[in-house]
């Protein structure tokens, strides 16, 4: 995304930009065709969520459509890492709302549109219901030389990615040479941030090691309700934000609740990713128009 556009863009939402550039692929790119592109990220959109956290949980979602959808320069693709509907017990209602997030995002003027689930789309019928709106919970893809990862460690309510997924990942990386561009998308953090928390994937340190060989791995997720930034090695982890309510800062209080409602909607937003031989993420606030 040229810098031009971003500020356009920036402008015509009437939004504060944060951009944050770190190094991605420091080794340059492996692949003679890889080409510069940018998706956008949307987490933690708890469709069906009602209370005092955000009394505009029925509209954030479409905001941050008309958000995306002014953007000066259309991005490749967009994903959703997890959380797309809020939790129920009753399968009926967890089934109207995915139809209804589906019927929501498909306004999205970008089609190439991927999507994740998070333990309240699939940890109560371990994706059952998931499958049936949005198909496989983990899955690859390739784009303009990089090579996605979709992990899943939320079906399992143990919050583990299991062995069977852990053994089709390392089938997976075996086909990818050392010098690859990787992103990996998850829903939890695969390292430990504040397990007390559920802010953590049981087993994702085996992941991490799988991943660890590879020179050029970068790791986007959600779960966590705020921008946060980790390395674990040189692999870096970004949180995304979400559009239902902020979090406070791991392990910083006893319990994990949300933050009191905000009217100027701070702590809520996308984030639009340019990648090239770095990785530069502008957080995109939902606007209150």
């Amino acid at each position: 995304m040229q810098q031009s556009d971003r500020r356009q863009f920036l402008k015509l939402a009437g939004l504060a930009g944060v951009t944050f550039t770190a190094g991605l692929f420091p080794k340059g790119p492996a692949d003679a065709q890889a080409a510069d592109f940018h998706f956008v990220q949307i987490s933690d959109t708890h469709w069906g969520y009602k209370g005092p956290a955000n009394p505009d949980a029925e509209h954030t979602l479409e905001k941050a459509i008309v958000t995306v959808n002014g953007l000066a320069t259309r991005p490749d693709f967009i994903v959703f890492t997890g959380d797309l509907t809020h939790t129920t017990e009753d399968g009926a209602t967890r089934r109207a709302r995915m139809k209804r997030f589906k019927e929501i995002v498909s306004a999205l003027a970008v089609k190439d549109v991927r999507f994740m689930p998070g333990e309240h789309d699939a940890s109560l019928d371990k994706g059952e219901a998931y499958k049936e709106f949005f198909g496989a919970t983990h899955y690859t893809f390739d784009h303009k030389g990089v090579h996605f990862i979709a992990l899943d460690n939320v079906s399992d309510p143990a919050a583990k990615l299991g062995d069977e997924q852990l053994a089709w990942l390392a089938a997976d990386l075996k086909q990818r040479k050392r010098d690859d561009r990787i992103v990996v998308l998850t829903h939890r953090p695969l390292f430990d941030l504040a397990p007390q928390w559920d802010w953590t994937t049981a087993d994702g340190g085996k992941a991490i090691d799988l991943l660890m060989p590879y020179q050029n791995v970068v790791v986007f997720y959600g779960h966590i309700h705020q921008e946060h930034h980790q390395m674990t090695g040189h692999i870096a982890h970004h949180a995304a934000k979400s559009l239902i309510f902020p979090l406070p800062a791991p392990g910083s209080q006893p319990k994990r609740v949300p933050l009191p409602y905000d009217a100027s909607m701070k702590g809520l937003g996308t984030r639009d990713v340019a990648m090239s031989s770095k990785v530069s993420i502008t957080e995109l606030p939902v606007t209150k128009a």
